[in-house]
């Protein structure tokens, strides 16, 4: 049987795509979270049908990234999928709901009418919010670290639960309606583009205070990482990073209150890509942080080959179908049922 051991660095490229598969989800399912977020506020009826209309041919495919993560992570980590779950049960089941009821809630709706209407659209507000709450804080307690003896969790069922998992819960749930407000500024015109403007405008100031103090928090949390990024010259090479991330906040609030229609969205998604690559510079190399790393975690060559095998040939294959899905429905939307 052919393999990659020897020819490459397995447990370097599932890291990888590991990472690659958990931002791709951050980014897609982010924007039409952060529209869930926002839907019971719209200012009519119409507007929310068109906020629904804008995500219906995307939402389910953008929770295939959440799948190739959390399966990736339990054949290529399986020492890290056995640490980390256990420490996360509670959040990650409430995410899960939160996601199946946000799924009910968008399926019902478009065969909804009158009062019940109302109710699924707060089913799907609620769903995709606390999905959003539990995303964030499965991030604080991932970012904190977990307690591990041996190669297992060690720690109680509540360890995720703190100060600084809301906070971060709370930073991810802003900066999802941003990545939905600029969405819809994309996707529609009239007044539902005016009012996404405001909301986008609105959420700005909240997500750069929140990224900010998350960002100053972790160096103070730990001093490895308070040492990478403030020693020399580490300081000189990753200055870069909150640099971009300042210009971009800067260029997103000017299009914010200019007539720019695309380009927030692109800097909204900007804005979460610079977030991101910090996160993985703080977090190099642990996958358990700070006890386990992507290389120690790592299932055996044989197991990491085969599994490379079959995502060579269908991840070129997902990614052509979600691009030409994108492509196909561009363009503004109507309120009216395409479902």
């Amino acid at each position: 049987m052919f393999s990659f051991e020897g020819l490459l660095d397995l447990p370097l490229i599932w890291y990888g795509l590991l990472g690659t598969a958990l931002f791709l989800y951050v980014l897609l399912d982010g924007f039409d979270l952060g529209l869930g977020i926002l839907f019971p506020f719209a200012p009519s009826d119409t507007c929310r049908d068109r906020m629904m209309n804008s995500i219906a041919p995307f939402w389910d495919g953008n929770e295939t990234w959440l799948v190739l993560a959390g399966g990736g992570l339990f054949a290529a980590f399986p020492v890290a999928y056995a640490i980390l779950m256990p420490a996360f049960y509670m959040p990650v089941t409430l995410m899960l709901l939160g996601l199946i009821f946000r799924g009910v809630a968008f399926e019902f709706r478009f065969k909804a009418t009158g009062r019940s209407r109302r109710i699924w659209d707060y089913s799907f507000h609620f769903g995709s919010l606390g999905a959003a709450f539990m995303q964030g804080m499965l991030l604080g307690g991932f970012v904190r670290g977990v307690e591990v003896e041996g190669r297992a969790f060690a720690g109680g069922a509540f360890d995720w639960l703190d100060a600084y998992s809301v906070f971060t819960g709370m930073a991810i749930v802003f900066g999802y309606t941003l990545l939905g407000a600029t969405w819809l500024i994309m996707k529609t015109d009239g007044i539902t583009q005016q009012w996404a403007r405001k909301c986008a405008a609105y959420v700005l100031a909240y997500v750069g205070v929140f990224l900010g103090v998350v960002t100053i928090s972790m160096p103070i949390m730990n001093e490895d990482i308070r040492v990478l990024w403030f020693s020399l010259p580490n300081l000189f090479y990753l200055m870069p990073v909150p640099l971009i991330t300042v210009l971009l906040f800067a260029f997103l609030w000017w299009d914010l209150r200019r007539a720019s229609e695309v380009r927030p969205f692109l800097l909204s998604m900007g804005v979460f890509l610079m977030g991101y690559i910090g996160l993985g510079i703080s977090m190099w190399p642990w996958l358990v942080p700070f006890e386990f790393t992507f290389r120690q975690a790592a299932a055996a060559p044989t197991s990491q080959s085969l599994l490379l095998v079959g995502t060579v040939i269908m991840l070129p294959v997902v990614l052509t179908y979600v691009g030409f899905c994108y492509y196909l429905f561009r363009g503004k939307v109507s309120h009216e049922s395409i479902y």
